[in-house]
């Protein structure tokens, strides 16, 4: 199988080399006690030596307000922007934008995770989770509310404020709830925290930590609902019946699922060959990987990246 490194989706943009890439400066102490934040306007993207965002993970999150369409690759999925929107990334999910020509303006902000340290998980809010929303469509009149707080931003970060970040904190928490709030509420009902929910919740959990394939990990180890039981050090027949409860689906079902996105990844945004990638994902046999994905996706490994 071909080293990792040469795949630059595998490779964690980290904040030094954010400002590196965008400014070709360093800003003093850009990781301390008390975490990074800084709030940026977003230039349009011209000029002679503009180059796209390379699609990979960054190790900082990042809340932008885009003006002019675009389009943004959050894992096996693509969002178009239409006209203006505000976006939500993480160091989980590696994502990149298109058409970054035709955004007229807008304004971002970036904070690692440190930042947030004892002031509560930010990967609890679905903005920030692998199955959640996370670009927003805006009216004009939503653009105005989510530029306001970013303005607030602004004025807050170049204050002499003993407290500033303190407020910083609070206006990202905001525009969390800003985005949360457009959402359909039922997704929010009848959500009761009950054992079958724990188990659920904790093997979700797990299985999302197999991913993305990068160099922290190479292959995925669990790949049956046994695998997860013993894990979670549950049985298995417990397992599958709290995941059936909560979600409606098998355990098997969703693990597949959750197989075939990362491989529809793969096969886009690597140059791996079908039997590498296959063995990534866990299959002792790229007929195996073939038959899989053909099943599920009606296509072959090679025909789904070719199109």
């Amino acid at each position: 199988m071909k080293s990792l490194n040469l795949w630059e989706m595998s490779k964690v943009e980290t904040i030094e080399e954010f400002y590196k890439r965008k400014f070709d400066w360093m800003p003093d102490n850009i990781r301390n006690e008390i975490g990074h934040f800084n709030v940026f306007k977003l230039d349009p993207f011209v000029g002679d030596k503009a180059q796209p965002v390379p699609y990979k993970r960054r190790d900082y999150f990042k809340i932008m307000l885009v003006i002019g369409y675009s389009k943004v690759h959050f894992a096996d999925t693509v969002v178009e922007v239409q006209k203006q929107a505000l976006s939500f990334s993480n160091p989980q999910i590696p994502y990149k934008w298109e058409h970054l020509d035709k955004i007229r303006s807008g304004v971002f902000c970036i904070f690692d995770q440190h930042f947030f340290h004892q002031y509560g998980n930010l990967n609890q809010y679905s903005v920030f989770q692998p199955g959640g929303q996370h670009v927003f469509e805006l009216t004009d009149e939503q653009v105005d509310q989510v530029n306001s707080l970013f303005q607030r931003m602004f004025e807050d970060i170049n204050s002499d404020y003993i407290h500033k970040y303190d407020l910083l904190r609070t206006i990202v928490f905001e525009l969390i709830h800003f985005a949360l709030k457009m959402q359909p509420s039922e997704k929010f009902d009848k959500q009761p925290i009950n054992a079958s929910q724990r188990i659920s919740t904790l093997f979700l959990e797990l299985l999302e930590r197999q991913f993305p394939i990068d160099d922290n990990h190479q292959s995925v180890k669990l790949r049956s609902a046994t695998d997860y039981a013993k894990q979670l050090n549950v049985h298995v027949n417990h397992l599958n019946r709290a995941v059936k409860e909560t979600t409606d689906k098998t355990t098997s079902q969703i693990i597949a699922e959750r197989i075939l996105q990362e491989a529809k990844i793969l096969l886009k945004h690597s140059a791996w060959s079908v039997s590498e990638i296959a063995f990534a994902l866990g299959f002792t046999e790229a007929t195996h990987f073939n038959n899989f994905f053909k099943k599920h996706v009606q296509l072959s490994p090679v025909k789904f990246r070719n199109v």
